[in-house]
């Protein structure tokens, strides 16, 4: 999925250096938000983590990415920094990760990306998602010129394709 996501994002931005990509959603249990924290702490890429308290980026991830001098900052919000953001990569809140339903009704909707939200982002912005989504991109988005996931999921193929060639030497 990072190769996929790293994929993406170069087509997109034409670079990986230099970026302010925001990740939003469930940080904790969501796998797809560390591996891909870690990689672009590898490009000197400024990164936004939004989430609830109780889904915040782990302590392990945030010191790999420390260990790469690598700038971040985290946040319950995004709309005051949605204007600095080159990418939106968003995550699902997964259900499946809490015991208590009471816990999960809580946040499962904190975060909806809607129109209204995107009102002053840059012009080569780009709203990315491992998919499935739920809720968490309302579909008026899927017609604006931000939304890339799917995209980026038809870019899954010509990723993995590649990868296999790359492995097995052909």
């Amino acid at each position: 999925q990072t190769f996929l996501d790293l994929f993406s994002i170069l087509e997109t931005q034409k670079k990986l250096s230099g970026l302010n990509v925001a990740m939003v959603g469930d940080l904790k249990y969501g796998r797809t938000v560390h591996s891909l924290a870690y990689a672009l702490s590898l490009f000197n890429s400024r990164l936004y983590f939004i989430s609830p308290e109780s889904l915040k980026m782990p302590g392990h991830v945030l010191d790999e990415i420390k260990e790469n001098k690598t700038k971040f900052s985290e946040h319950t919000q995004p709309e005051k920094i949605m204007s600095k953001l080159d990418v939106f990569y968003a995550t699902r809140i997964q259900k499946e990760r809490f015991a208590d339903a009471m816990e999960y009704e809580k946040v499962k909707d904190v975060y909806i990306i809607n129109n209204a939200l995107l009102k002053n982002v840059k012009k080569n912005f780009r709203i990315l998602h491992p998919l499935p989504r739920v809720n968490e991109i309302n579909y008026e988005v899927d017609d604006t010129p931000y939304a890339y996931y799917f995209q980026q999921a038809s870019n899954g193929l010509w990723v993995r394709e590649a990868l296999l060639a790359l492995t097995l030497g052909k």
